[in-house]
């Protein structure tokens, strides 16, 4: 089941005001760019950035992924490793709160989501 108009308007509230700390600055963005997407009750982070052979393209880079767990009113983390897969992220695999996930993100201890 998708999110609510009124919890997309709380993701979309807390994922502007970390892009803003985030974001490269616009001369830059043709170059790096920091966007999301929601998919169902997924909200994604990653990075475009043109591809090095072929600098037309642009590929996406995956940094963190949350999941809304209803029926626990939880975020779970994930991070993408090498594998290109989704991993729960070990140190704190849930949260509480979406704003707890970016927190988590943006201080990034273990060097999981931005490297």
């Amino acid at each position: 089941m998708a999110f609510s108009e009124i919890e997309l308007k709380r993701i979309a509230r807390d994922i502007e005001a970390f892009m803003a700390k985030h974001r490269p600055p616009p001369h830059l963005r043709s170059e790096l760019d920091l966007v999301h997407r929601v998919v169902g009750q997924s909200v994604e982070l990653f990075e475009i950035r043109p591809r090095w052979d072929s600098p037309q393209e642009l590929i996406e880079l995956a940094i963190a992924k949350t999941t809304f767990v209803k029926t626990k009113r939880l975020w779970k983390i994930y991070w993408m490793r090498a594998d290109l897969r989704w991993h729960a992220y070990q140190p704190l695999p849930s949260v509480r709160s979406f704003e707890a996930f970016l927190t988590e993100v943006q201080k990034d201890p273990y060097h999981c989501f931005f490297g």
